[in-house]
């Protein structure tokens, strides 16, 4: 199984849309990056995203560009001070290949969980609308595959 940890692209500040939809750049960013790992042949079989706008719309982003089977939907424990091993319970049954669209420190603290077995390291930095890829093996431990930023894609 792939998993994909996906921060939600650049967001307005709450003093200028207290919904906190994406900025331009954050709609780039997103759009740059989703077109990069389709082209790499990234494949997910659903996009699940938090419930709050800026999550949501990075979700949409990435799933015109993968063209997701399962589709994208809203789901629990995505938010952004959510318990982490509630994810982590979830994936040891789960075989798709799923992108999840949240936010820090939760994208951060379950990559921990996953990789370490402990939610207060960062084995990973994350970066608006940057994605990593973790694989769990057949024994269920997780690696980080791969990780991209949109710095470094044109």
């Amino acid at each position: 199984m792939k998993l994909y940890l996906v921060q939600h692209g650049e967001a307005k500040r709450e003093e200028e849309d207290p919904a906190r939809p994406l900025t331009d750049k954050g709609r780039e960013e997103a759009r740059r990056i989703a077109r990069y790992i389709a082209k790499a042949g990234v494949s997910v079989d659903k996009i699940l995203h938090s419930g709050k706008l800026r999550a949501a719309q990075t979700a949409e982003i990435m799933a015109e560009a993968l063209s997701p089977r399962g589709g994208v939907e809203q789901a629990d424990g995505l938010d952004p001070l959510a318990d982490p091993q509630i994810w982590a319970d979830r994936l040891r049954t789960l075989k798709e290949d799923l992108m999840l669209v949240g936010h820090l420190p939760h994208l951060s603290r379950l990559a921990s969980l996953l990789l370490t077995g402990r939610t207060d390291l960062e084995p990973i930095k994350f970066r608006m609308a940057g994605v990593v890829c973790l694989e769990r093996d057949e024994s269920g431990k997780w690696s980080l595959l791969w990780a991209i930023r949109p710095e470094l894609v044109a």
